[in-house]
């Protein structure tokens, strides 16, 4: 609900135009949590004419009666564009967008806790000439760190109104609200222009010593804040420690995956167990106590079951960026990136690829660089997203021992570490053949700004943490529940035939579809099960695993059924058939979703046949080369 009225009334329900205001800021200043929290559900969003940039537009009734109109503008640090979406933002407020009025009031939001990172934008925004006003979001947060704002001498040496919010808070944008309120809006002039002289070098020179110059009347911050920083900086973004200390915190969260999960993953497998069990001894035998027990159960609680591990891995994600980590991640690995063509800006879209390739494919939109964007967005699907986590836990539990190495490390974790790196070698291979055969460019300079280093926000974890487990359990309720009821339809009629000998499985449409891709799967040790795994696998990877759980429910003897999917794959799978199945995870693109993504990111389907046809030719190719090396060591 929005903190400005219980209205639901839209802009065009009443006479009188209504306030046009254009929230603009440097992305991760609080700007789109202030924007819900003023228009709360009163949204619409699309995306700007021609582009692929979010345009987000909503509006709410201030407790005056005064109806605003409020347009999420796309994160800018500048507005000299360097990037699409900075791009967007400065022809809104140029009037050169085509059916976009220019904004009656521009609100600069910034962090308060970083102004002097966000300044500059406001700088060149108020250099435009637009009637301006400047919104201090996280106020509270810079009154706990100490930073004493003065915004009686910011607004004068800025000559604009300033006004604070807290974005978190239900409450938070009150201050904004009275003002809008009090009728200043009129009486507001436009921002005074005071364009610095030079070329682009002396400009841009001119604006950071106004920023600090502004920074120096209006701003007192505690010095020990700076030097604490520095001092971690000079371990984290050393050429050698800094790396050293990545690979050691990468290593840390895959160990972690294994080890710390164990204990939920068993309480979940076991009340799976004793649930099919239930079901089984109080339900008569029939269609509808199979579909339960055999498709459900045996589906969707295969895939719940790694929920923690899922969790644990967006639990890291999450400290490190709450921490400011991972931009210092991106500088340390800008060189490093450089030798195969890219810049430190594709670590970010990169590493959010390891949670899902499609926000990883959307923040490619910030590379500047075309080629480097469509490099970014080729090699996402290469990096290893947590919807490949169930099908590896599941193989590595099976055929990989639960032992410690050098009575340290946990062989399944360190099987786990080495999957996520060939998935990244793999990626940095295609990006260097991208660069050799690609058009020749000069690489762009990093420039990116490093906010302070801070204790995460233990609220923002457990918000993230439960949207993530609520997003994986209606992935789970939704499309993985259908999937594996469409399977188990399949895979259950038509009935085996009198006298039949074989599991009833085999006669059915699952069984013949799968025995007819077996052929051409079988040269890299795919059995009918496996291949009947990968259709609905397509949909979303996670889907595998409740695929086979259904399938080998089904095909499975009296005895067997109970038994759990894991024992019974190791059973009857070889290593050599494991470690290819292990292999086409790491390349294999099955997720339909993110292939419809690409095609909306690059407006084109010939790079989402590219990128298909590439992604299954390596991963035919690696599991071919991988089955036969380890059937000839002995493992076939």
């Amino acid at each position: 609900m929005s903190s400005a009225s219980t209205t639901t009334t839209s802009p065009g329900d009443s006479t009188g135009a209504p306030l046009h205001v254009a929230l603009l800021g440097n992305p991760n200043c609080g700007k789109t949590a202030l924007f819900n929290l003023m228009t709360g559900a009163r949204q619409k969003v699309a995306n700007y004419a021609g582009v692929t940039v979010e345009r987000k537009e909503g509006w709410f009734t201030t407790a005056g009666g005064r109806r605003v109109r409020m347009l999420d503008l796309p994160g800018a640090y500048s507005l000299h564009a360097q990037s699409l979406d900075e791009a967007v933002t400065r022809d809104v407020l140029l009037g050169r967008r085509t059916g976009e009025p220019l904004p009656e009031l521009v609100a600069c939001v910034t962090d308060a806790t970083h102004l002097r990172l966000n300044l500059r934008l406001v700088l060149e925004a108020r250099n435009l000439g637009l009637p301006m006003v400047l919104v201090l979001n996280m106020s509270d947060m810079a009154r706990k760190q100490g930073i004493q704002i003065d915004e009686e001498v910011l607004s004068r040496e800025l000559g604009v109104p300033v006004i604070s919010t807290v974005a978190v808070k239900t409450d938070g944008a009150q201050n904004l609200l009275k003002w809008i309120d009090s009728g200043q809006v009129k009486a507001l002039k436009p921002a005074r222009r005071e364009e610095p002289q030079g070329d682009a070098q002396q400009r841009v020179l001119a604006l950071h010593d106004e920023v600090r110059r502004i920074l120096d009347l209006a701003v007192k911050a505690p010095p020990v804040q700076l030097a604490r920083d520095d001092r971690i900086d000079a371990v984290v973004l050393h050429p050698v420690w800094g790396l050293v200390l990545l690979a050691a915190l990468l290593f840390l969260i895959f160990q972690a995956v294994f080890a710390w999960a164990a204990v939920p993953m068993d309480f979940i497998d076991a009340t799976t167990a004793q649930t099919a069990e239930w079901l089984n001894g109080h339900m008569a035998d029939g269609p509808l106590r199979s579909l339960l027990a055999d498709g459900v159960i045996a589906g969707a609680g295969g895939v719940i079951v790694f929920l923690p591990q899922i969790l644990i891995l967006f639990f890291f994600i999450l400290v490190l960026e709450d921490s400011g980590y991972l931009p210092r991640a991106a500088f340390l690995l800008d060189r490093l990136m450089g030798t195969v063509g890219l810049s430190g800006r594709s670590f970010i879209p990169l590493l959010s690829s390891f949670a899902c390739a499609i926000p990883g494919v959307m923040a490619a939109r910030s590379i500047p660089s075309w080629r480097d964007r469509l490099v970014t967005i080729m090699i996402a699907p290469l990096m290893t997203c947590s919807a490949r986590l169930p099908v590896y836990a599941l193989l590595i539990g099976a055929f990989i021992p639960a032992r410690t190495i050098g009575g340290i490390f946990n062989l399944q974790g360190l099987v786990l570490f080495a999957l996520y790196v060939a998935g990244i070698v793999s990626a940095m291979a295609v990006a260097f053949v991208a660069k050799r055969f690609g058009a020749r460019q000069g690489r762009a300079a990093l420039l990116m700004e490093l906010p302070a280093y801070r204790w995460p926000s233990l609220r923002s974890l457990v918000i993230g943490l439960y949207e993530r487990a609520v997003i994986f359990l209606k992935r789970v309720g939704g499309i993985i529940l259908a999937l594996t009821i469409v399977l188990w339809f399949l895979s259950s009629f038509p009935g085996a035939p009198d006298g039949a000998t074989e599991p009833a499985i085999t006669y059915s449409l699952a069984g013949r579809i799968g025995e007819a891709m077996a052929l051409v799967f079988a040269p890299i040790g795919f059995n009918w099960q496996i291949c009947i795994a990968l259709v609905p696998g397509m949909a979303a990877r996670e889907v595998a695993v409740s695929a086979l759980g259904t399938v080998y429910a089904l095909s499975a003897s009296a005895d067997d059924t109970a038994a759990q999917l894991g024992p019974l794959i190791a059973d009857q799978w070889s290593l050599a058939t494991a470690l290819s199945l292990l292999t086409w995870f790491i390349f294999a693109p099955q997720c339909l979703a993110t292939l419809a993504t690409v095609r909306r990111e690059t407006n084109s389907w010939r790079y989402v046949a590219i990128m298909a046809g590439y992604l299954f030719g390596l991963a035919y190719i690696a599991c071919f080369i991988v089955y036969h090396v380890a059937v000839a060591m002995g493992a076939g």
